[in-house]
């Protein structure tokens, strides 16, 4: 049925440029149905991009409690057909409404609206002029080294109430500094101690090209911010005009410039380790895998999803590894 909706769809178009699939790794049918639907697009469309957003298990909050399962499973068999990944945890999305808005106890619909802040500056490229602007093939092109590596972190400013946007105008280069922080960002990790590979930065509104060259100049010159020796250069520009659009009444103040930061940083890999842990913890007891068994699944593709996640992990562990023998390993690898 989804198939044939699919191809409908398809039909109406001029020119698919690519597919966006929208899931969570945690739920029963946001990884397991993904899964098979990447398989499917990967078979019917080849060659055209399929960028995902996907809703990772938070390392506090958690709303399953097969969520490692699940992620792992998912991650393993989407890794091959997925040719981007934009991940966001609830519990970072939390954080940011607490700390950004003072929203004490926030809902779904909070998270929601900051989540859709950032498909909205992904894809205004695609729906709006600007000076610089990128399509969705140029995402992989510019934040994939590797085929493998292709969870990029996103970063998302301002997040101002509508009170503090009155007395709170943020420069181009305040915004920059900002989506440096670890408080604005979607995945709980620490980019501190990782290093960046590529940055894709995404300024809408009232930006000036000058202004952003020396909020990058400035950036380049901070020692806290470490690239890695095999990629100087680093970051990718998209500049559009249209500022971001807020709900009305809503909790996000309506501001003139906004920058979605999407940078792949091996710090990201602090993620999956705290994934692979709680994995182990469970599967080492071999608990609730009878449930996965019983509708027709094998053990040992528990095993083997495990084993690629640690493959994973390795991978981006030897791409922050600067040394010149290690870049030759990795394109070995591939």
């Amino acid at each position: 049925l989804v198939l044939d909706r699919l191809r409908k769809l398809a039909d109406q178009c001029t020119g698919i440029q690519g597919f966006i699939i929208f899931h969570s790794y945690g739920g029963g049918t946001g990884s397991g149905f993904t899964s098979l639907f990447m398989e499917r697009l990967s078979v019917d469309y080849g060659k055209k991009s399929k960028l995902e957003y996907a809703i990772y298990p938070a390392p506090q909050i958690s709303t399953a409690v097969v969520e490692p399962y699940n992620a792992i499973l998912c991650t393993h068999s989407t890794i091959e057909h997925s040719d981007c990944a934009f991940m966001v945890d609830n519990e970072a999305l939390y954080d940011v409404c607490r700390r950004n808005l003072d929203i004490e106890r926030p809902t779904y619909t909070n998270l929601n609206r900051l989540a859709a802040q950032i498909i909205s500056s992904t894809t205004a490229s695609l729906r709006f002029d600007g000076a610089l602007n990128v399509d969705l093939t140029e995402f992989q092109t510019n934040l994939v080294p590797y085929p493998r590596i292709h969870f990029p972190l996103v970063t998302y400013a301002p997040t101002v109430s509508a009170e503090k946007a009155y007395h709170e105008r943020l420069s181009v280069a305040e915004l920059t500094n900002s989506t440096f922080e670890p408080a604005n960002q979607m995945v709980k990790c620490d980019p501190r101690h990782g290093k960046y590979m590529t940055c894709c930065m995404l300024y809408r509104g009232d930006v000036a090209p000058k202004d952003v060259n020396s909020a990058i100049a400035a950036i380049k010159t901070k020692r806290t911010i470490q690239f890695v020796d095999w990629c100087p250069t680093g970051f990718k520009i998209g500049i559009n005009y249209q500022p971001p659009t807020v709900v009305p009444g809503g909790d996000l103040a309506k501001v003139q410039r906004a920058l979605c930061m999407i940078a792949n940083t091996t710090a990201i890999a602090e993620a999956w380790a705290r994934l692979d842990h709680k994995f182990d913890l469970m599967y080492a007891k071999r608990c609730f895998v009878h449930w996965y068994v019983g509708e027709g699944m094998e053990e040992g593709e528990f095993s083997e999803a495990r084993e690629d996640l640690a493959a994973l992990e390795k991978d981006y562990d030897e791409v922050g590894a600067d040394t010149v023998e290690g870049e030759g390993e990795e394109e070995e690898e591939y």
